[in-house]
């Protein structure tokens, strides 16, 4: 079964993140045994500076399987946002630009 890829962007409370100040550890250690054990790879992730406070590539095997990933990362405390967002590969986006090509689609008339 071929996994999905997702963009993963969390934000941290601002008591995790004074524990994180205090304490400094690297995340990734509990989360990627999560993602693995629910049959899913970890790509990378990256501390950024946005409203976010991490981005992260995660694969899954379907939309499934990242909600419950999401559900579980903020029933356990400590972030005030997990946002996901799914990727396609450039070669799939090809497809749907073929595919779009071929539909008409009308705007609505203005009076």
């Amino acid at each position: 079964m071929a996994l999905e890829t997702y963009l993963v962007q969390v934000a941290f409370t601002a008591d995790a993140m004074a524990g994180l100040v205090k304490n400094p550890e690297n995340r990734l250690s509990s989360m990627i045994p999560i993602v693995e054990k629910m049959g899913g790879r970890f790509i990378g992730s990256w501390i950024s500076f946005s409203e976010y406070d991490s981005i992260a590539v995660i694969e899954m095997p379907d939309q499934v399987h990242i909600k419950a990933f999401s559900m579980a990362a903020m029933a356990g405390g400590g972030l005030r946002h997990f946002h996901i967002t799914p990727m396609m590969s450039f070669e799939k986006g090809v497809e749907a630009m073929k595919l779009a090509g071929d539909l008409a689609y009308q705007a609505p008339q203005e009076d």
